[in-house]
């Protein structure tokens, strides 16, 4: 689990592919200091294992769904990546819950300046759509971001100068592929919620008071 407060910004140093699985060679500094082999760090906002480690850098590996739903396949040498070690129990959440699973790949299509903030619009699958709410959550290349506005199945995030520096938008362009994450909550109330007989897919007040709230 996550928060999408990005830590680092990682560089890809090596890109291996074989039998179907990508082995990704990450240097990085600051988060190094607390990563052990077997952790989960979120990269891109993609959920990972460091395998190994060699000087000022981290292995991790990609296989299967990971490779076909993520940008993961897309990932170059020298290209920057957003990186976030496995969230504590006892750590603040900053964020919100990120779970580093994936639902998707959207697609940048402007990013404006305004004013010291910079306005991200983004295109998202069609199935994504019902999930998106004006001021909800969601995670953008494994970044917390806020909905700003919601068209259909386009959005707009307001990104900060400090998330702007500190994470790799500031190397992003219209076209480019990003991952996204949405908020995991909204996931189970639909489940639960389409999955429970007596309301029929609807909320209503009779239910609720059903289940004593």
């Amino acid at each position: 689990m996550f928060t999408g407060l990005i830590e680092e910004i990682g560089k890809i140093s090596s890109v291996r592919q074989a039998n179907g699985k990508l082995d990704l060679e990450i240097s990085a500094s600051k988060i190094m200091r607390s990563l052990k082999t077997g952790d989960s760090i979120s990269v891109n906002g993609v959920c990972l294992t460091v395998t190994k480690f060699s000087s000022g850098k981290f292995c991790v590996d990609a296989v299967g769904e990971t490779i076909k739903k993520t940008t993961v396949g897309n990932l170059r040498i020298g290209m920057e990546v957003n990186l976030e070690p496995a969230l504590q129990l006892s750590q603040k959440l900053g964020g919100h819950l990120v779970q580093g699973h994936v639902n998707d790949v959207g697609t940048i299509t402007e990013i404006k300046k305004a004013g010291e903030n910079y306005l991200l619009y983004l295109s998202l699958p069609h199935l994504l759509e019902k999930y998106l709410i004006k001021e909800g959550s969601i995670a953008i290349d494994g970044i917390s971001l806020t909905i700003a506005d919601v068209n259909s199945n386009k959005i707009m995030c307001s990104i900060i100068p400090h998330t702007w520096t500190n994470t790799n938008l500031h190397t992003r362009k219209s076209g480019d592929k990003v991952n996204i994450e949405i908020d995991v909550i909204s996931k189970y109330i639909e489940k639960f919620t389409s999955s429970t007989p007596e309301n029929k897919n609807e909320l209503s007040e009779e239910w609720l008071t059903k289940l004593g709230y």
